[in-house]
């Protein structure tokens, strides 16, 4: 069967880059977000490590001479290099030796154990200055081909986008999208075909990966169980505590500790990924919550979790609402990364929040409320602007602009200047 055509991603600009600036580059992230074949089209040879008719020999030889397998056309691709541990002070040592820019791409859907050697971790963990580190998630709606792309948000942090746009993606649409994830092969098949590949996703998490990520035997049910806790608690500042005693109602061996030892495990897998409370300088003293928010790094694995389809979503709409931010989340990082920014989420000891708030590395920010439907709209654009009535304008800056991402059909700025946008309409 012929190869799928590679559907261009927003991080091959910053691979380029990457490359340009760093003798080697690592790219992190799920399985199957599609790093291996991004990487694949970057690279002048490769070699890789899980390959099954290989992989032995290649494991041996990078415990024997680890240089052998860094030899091919630059940028030589190391797939999944964590397989061999040894194999990241060999690049770095690589590159020392030749010099200059793009010699290695290497990726990881893991972050290998520490071991027990101090000394063996901090070498490991110095790539400073040799490999930069590139973070890949899944499919965005916009690589997808499921957004229009009408409107850019680095437009709109420039102040020079136009805001008038519609949406032809349906709320069933959405419902859909978020069960079939960002998963580069889910896109394109029927909706059975593409929640089993998110179903198989989990599986293989529970059974497999969880284990191999520290070699330390995990309670597959014990997993599960954690997964359909964060599943149901997504989108919100649940603890750890909260997370551990939902567990406990049927497990009542899982200890807080327990329970922070798997959470780190799906950190280390890129399977969880938290949202950072965000910190400006206020006008006047008002508590900052800096608790963050827990989402997967695609919310079809929620629905894969709790067994839900896209009817199910649609027959639950306050569950629907919390996937919904969580689809919005993973687009957002994508596109604030294409702009060195990062996303994180505001609440105070008042109530008043902003679901998202979009930080550029110059100081520029702004905040977005997530609202699936149009009833909401009003309310939401009057959280945006206290919100920029509190934050100190000289210390943090005003807002470059405010938004209400949303599942409705039309993009428009209201007259208060509040920006609504269907997520569908969205790109970097």
């Amino acid at each position: 069967m012929p190869r799928t055509p590679y559907m261009k991603r927003i991080c091959d600009g910053i691979l380029d880059l990457e490359l340009q600036a760093s003798g080697a580059v690592l790219i992190e992230g799920a399985k199957w977000c599609g790093k291996s074949r991004t990487a694949e089209e970057k690279a002048g040879s490769a070699v890789m490590m899980q390959d099954s008719a290989m992989g032995a020999s290649y494991l041996k030889t990078a415990q024997a001479m680890p240089s052998l397998l860094l030899q091919g056309a630059a940028p030589r691709l190391v797939d999944e290099w964590q397989v061999a541990p040894v194999l990241w002070d060999a690049v770095r040592d690589e590159v020392d030796k030749r010099g200059g820019m793009g010699h290695f791409i290497l990726t990881g859907s893991a972050t290998p154990p520490d071991g027990n050697d101090d000394e063996e971790v901090k070498r490991r963990h110095s790539g400073t200055g040799r490999i930069a580190r590139m973070k890949m998630r899944p499919m965005t709606l916009w690589e997808s081909g499921d957004s229009t792309g009408d409107v850019s948000l680095r437009a709109l942090f420039d102040g020079s986008g136009t805001v008038g746009a519609e949406s032809r993606t349906t709320i069933p649409e959405i419902a859909r999208l978020i069960c079939r994830g960002g998963w580069p092969e889910s896109v394109g098949l029927p909706d059975k075909v593409a929640g089993r590949i998110a179903a198989n996703y989990v599986k293989a998490v529970v059974e497999e990966d969880i284990h191999r990520v520290d070699g330390v035997e995990k309670n597959p049910a014990r997993v599960r169980a954690l997964l359909r806790s964060l599943a149901r608690n997504l989108s919100t500042l649940a603890t750890t505590e909260t997370i551990a005693a939902d567990i406990r109602a049927n497990d009542t061996s899982a200890s807080d500790k327990t329970v922070s030892a798997y959470l780190n495990a799906l950190r280390r897998l890129f399977l969880l990924e938290e949202t950072p409370g965000w910190m400006p300088t206020l006008r006047s003293k008002t508590a900052i919550r800096s608790a963050s928010k827990r989402q997967f790094v695609d919310p079809s694995i929620a629905t894969a979790v709790m067994g839900i389809s896209p009817e199910g979503v649609l027959r639950d709409f306050n569950t629907f609402g919390f996937l919904f931010e969580s689809l919005c989340t993973r687009d957002l990082r994508v596109y604030a990364q294409a702009m060195d920014g990062a996303v994180s989420h505001y609440r105070d000891k008042n109530g008043l929040e902003a679901d998202l708030v979009i930080s550029l590395p110059d100081g520029r920010w702004a905040p977005v409320e997530v609202k699936l439907g149009e009833g909401q709209v009003d309310e939401a654009a009057a959280n945006l602007l206290k919100l920029q009535s509190i934050v100190d304008p000289v210390r943090t800056g005003p807002a470059a602009f405010a938004m209400v991402l949303t599942g409705t059909p039309f993009a428009y700025r209201r007259k208060d200047g509040v920006v609504v946008c269907p997520l569908a309409c969205l790109r970097p």
